[in-house]
C-alpha cells in the first residue's frame, strides 16, 4: 500500500494535473487536510463534477482534499482518478 500524499505550504503555486493528464489549475493556499485550487478557465464541467466542485463562475477557488492527491512532484500535484 502506498502512503497518502499530504500537501504542504511548499506546494503552493504548483500546477494540479488530473489523472488523465489535463491541467486543472494551480494551488493557491494549503490548509490542514488539503488546499484551495484556482481552476483554469478552460477547466471542463465534467471534471468539476467529478471533483465535487460547483460551477466555476460561482467561485474563484475550490477545496482539494489530500485524499484526492495521488502524488506530488517538484512542479505538479497529480490527482487520483
Amino acid at each position: 500500500m502506498t502512503e497518502k500524499a499530504v500537501l504542504t505550504e511548499a506546494d503552493e503555486g504548483k500546477r494540479v494535473i488530473s489523472a488523465r493528464g489535463n491541467d486543472v489549475g494551480r494551488i493557491v493556499k494549503v490548509i490542514p487536510g488539503g488546499a484551495y485550487v484556482n481552476p483554469d478557465s478552460e477547466f471542463r464541467d465534467t471534471l468539476l463534477d467529478k471533483l465535487g466542485w460547483a460551477d466555476p463562475r460561482e467561485q474563484n477557488t475550490y477545496r482539494l482534499d489530500n485524499n484526492r492527491v495521488e502524488r506530488v512532484t517538484d512542479a505538479t500535484v497529480h490527482l487520483i482518478h
